[in-house]
Formats: structure tokens, C-alpha cells, sequence
């Protein structure tokens, strides 16, 4: 990357910026400027310039707060306001993933996230899959696997991550029985030699093959109810479509609550079901592969 192009980018990061905290906090001055990006009062001062000639409608001067304040007529221009966006910053500072000081918010919100248990995955077992993965090589991995009491040094090809929401896995061949499964990665302990892989990640029909989730109101729902929803899941004329790798089909199921008979639970609770359930479970969809009981692990 070239410097030009560098310091391109730099602007236009810093001018997202000032939108951003516009949009959220109402305010911007230079100390935010100068704070997040390390900017010297100089530069600041230019960004800001440089925001107003840009969209000068924005944004005014409050010469008593000694700030810029959003103007009722603010139409972003740089940064398009994204909820998600907002809301996974908040996510990330909970999880410990970012900083503070590396959140492009101000004003943190008093919030709290369900604790999610830390997954004791190796940096170096993890560069390991991923080199694997990179170079389609088979890896020989030290692996605890559920079926076994012990742990055992055994082959596996990975292709892919995958997250189902709790954990991080690799999904990859196994040549002990010739078929594609999920290895836990903080199961893996060790890692040593590596050779060409044999198996090809077209082969894994599995991941290949792409399943559309419907999800609708439960039926059972009020009107009012029905209508939470739709909004809740983003629905248009009262369903949503999900796609999903059949390989992530049993935890795709599993964190939406539509793993067991929606019967079992009181509308209010279920909130939601599967349209198309009969399709999913049978199988039909797609190239017909029937779907499993469970997640393929080693």
C-alpha cells in the first residue's frame, strides 16, 4: 500500500469517525479525534474542516459545550448507522476482544452479556489448522476425542472454521473413517508433522450443500405478538429465510430453539418455528442428503 493511499484511508476512517459519534453521541469535538486516532490538535482541527465542507449541514458549533453538536437536518454521508454494528462493539468489550480505548463509542451504556465460557484454544494449535487449511495439507494433531478415554495422535485434513456459537471447530477429513467431522480445537493439544492432504473439501457434500431455514411466528401467538416478532427477526410478510450449511444444520437448529418438537413449550417461550420442518428433517432439499442426528464429531 502506497502512502497516498494510506493516508487516503486514514481521512476517510477519521471522517466515518466523526459521523459515527455524531450519529451516537449526539457531539464531536477534537479531543475525540485526537484520543482515538493519535492525531496532533492541528489535524484535528482539519478533519473537522474538512468534514464540514464536506457535509456542512451535519453539524454545528456549540460555543458553549465548546463542541460540534448534530445539526436536525444530519443525513449521514460517510458512515451508514448499523445497530448490529453498535451492539457487536458492546459484545467484543464484554468478551474482552477489544479495548476501551480501541471503541469507536463514547459514552459507554451501563450493559451486560451472558458470559460465554473461554475455550482454551492454542495460538499455535490454531496457526497450525490454519496453515493446514491454507496449504491443503493433512496435519497430524494429539486429540482427545470423546469416544476414546485417552488422548491419540491421529491424521486430519482440515478445510474450514467453523463456529457454532459456543465454539470454535475445523472441519475436516478424517482418513481413520473416511468421512468429514468436527474436531473441538481446544481439544487439540499438540500438533507435529504434515503432508499433502488426499481428501478434496468439494468432497464434504455436507458443506457444500446449502439449506434454507423459514422461520416464522409461532402460529399460536397474538396478533400483537406475531407482529414482536416478525420485527424481532427482521421478517418480511411474516417469515425469514436462514441459510445454512447442512454441516451447521444441528447447531443452527439447536441455538434457534427449533432442535425439539415446538409443542413442548408454551408459544411465548417458543416464539418461533420452522416453516419448512418437514423439508429440513426429511432431507428433501437440495441433493436429498438426509440430515444427521447429531454434530459429525471426532
Amino acid at each position: 500500500m502506497d502512502s497516498d493511499s494510506g493516508l487516503r484511508r486514514g481521512v476517510e476512517s477519521r471522517l466515518e469517525f466523526i459521523e459515527f459519534r455524531l450519529f451516537w453521541e449526539g457531539h464531536v469535538n477534537r479531543s475525540d479525534l485526537i484520543e482515538v486516532f493519535g492525531v496532533s490538535i492541528n489535524q484535528a482541527s482539519t478533519d473537522l474542516n474538512r468534514y464540514l465542507g464536506l457535509a456542512e449541514a451535519n453539524m454545528v458549533y456549540d460555543k458553549s459545550a465548546r463542541t460540534y453538536v448534530r445539526s436536525s437536518s444530519f443525513t449521514p454521508v460517510f458512515h451508514q448507522a448499523d445497530a448490529a454494528q453498535y451492539l457487536s462493539q458492546l459484545r467484543s468489550l464484554s468478551d474482552g476482544i477489544i479495548a476501551a480505548d480501541d471503541s469507536w463509542i463514547g459514552g459507554l451504556p451501563s450493559f451486560a452479556c451472558a458470559p460465554t465460557p473461554a475455550r482454551g484454544v492454542s495460538p499455535k494449535t490454531l496457526r497450525a489448522i490454519v496453515t493446514a487449511i491454507k496449504r491443503h495439507e493433512a496435519i497430524e494433531v494429539f486429540y482427545q476425542s470423546m469416544s476414546s478415554p485417552e488422548p491419540a495422535w491421529r491424521w486430519i485434513e482440515p478445510h474450514a472454521l467453523v463456529f457454532d456459537g459456543f465454539r470454535w471447530h475445523t472441519r475436516a477429513h478424517c482418513p481413520r473413517s473416511n468421512a468429514f467431522k468436527d474436531f473441538v480445537l481446544s481439544r487439540i493439544t499438540d500438533t507435529r508433522s504434515s503432508k499433502p492432504a488426499d481428501a478434496r473439501p468439494s468432497g464434504d457434500s455436507e458443506w457444500e450443500e446449502q439449506v434454507e431455514l423459514q422461520i416464522v411466528p409461532h402460529p399460536e401467538l397474538s396478533a400483537g405478538q406475531r407482529k414482536a416478532i416478525e420485527l424481532d427477526y427482521g421478517m418480511e410478510r411474516g417469515v425469514t429465510t436462514i441459510p445454512v450449511r447442512r454441516a451447521l444444520l444441528y447447531y443452527a437448529l439447536k441455538r434457534l430453539g427449533l432442535d425439539t418438537d415446538p409443542a413442548a413449550r408454551r408459544p411465548q417461550d417458543q416464539q418461533i418455528v420452522l416453516l419448512n420442518a418437514a423439508e429440513i428433517r426429511s432431507g428433501r432439499h437440495g441433493d436429498g442428503v438426509s440430515q444427521p442426528e447429531g454434530p459429525q464429531y471426532a
